[in-house]
C-alpha cells in the first residue's frame, strides 16, 4: 500500500472531512486519471491500495464531490465521469466517435449563446456546455459517414 499524500490529507481537511484511507485513494485516482469513470477509478484504486468496494467508491465520489473536490459530469447518454479541475467555469468536448473528453477553457469575448435572453429571476453563475464532435484520432481513422 502507498502511504497518503500529504498534500491529498491536507485538502480533505480543508475541506471539512475526515481522513481516511479510501478518500486519499479515490481522490488521488481522480486526479490522475482526469474524466474517469467509476469502474476505471475502482480499477486504479485497487491497483494502488488492494480491495475496495463498489460501494465505498461512489459514496467517497459523492463525499468528495459535495465538498468541491471533484466535479462529476454526465455527457448525454454516457456515465458520469470525475474530474478534479474544480473552481473554475471551464466546459469539455466529447469525441462522439472513440468517448473521449478534454476540457476546454470557458469561452471569452462576445458569448451570446452563454447569455440567458431571461433568466426567470435566478442569478446565474455557472453554464455548462458540452461541445460534441470527433477527436483527431476518430477522425483519421474514417471519414464520417453521411446520410444518402
Amino acid at each position: 500500500m502507498i502511504p497518503p499524500a500529504p498534500h491529498l490529507e491536507h485538502e480533505l481537511r480543508e475541506a471539512g472531512l475526515r481522513v481516511t484511507q479510501q478518500r486519499v485513494a479515490v481522490l488521488d485516482a481522480v486526479r490522475r486519471l482526469p474524466h474517469a469513470d467509476t469502474e476505471s477509478l475502482i480499477t486504479a484504486v485497487r491497483t494502488e491500495t488492494g480491495e475496495i468496494s463498489h460501494q465505498a467508491v461512489y459514496d467517497v465520489l459523492r463525499v468528495l464531490t459535495e465538498a468541491g473536490l471533484v466535479r462529476k459530469i454526465q455527457p448525454l447518454g454516457t456515465v458520469a465521469r470525475y474530474e478534479s479541475r474544480v473552481g473554475d467555469n471551464h466546459h469539455h468536448v466529447v469525441c462522439r466517435g472513440c468517448g473521449a473528453i478534454a476540457d476546454v477553457d470557458c469561452a471569452v469575448g462576445d458569448t451570446p449563446c452563454l447569455t440567458a435572453s431571461d433568466a426567470g429571476g435566478f442569478v446565474i453563475d455557472e453554464a455548462e456546455v458540452i461541445y460534441w464532435g470527433r477527436c483527431p484520432a476518430c477522425t483519421s481513422a474514417r471519414p464520417v459517414l453521411t446520410a444518402p
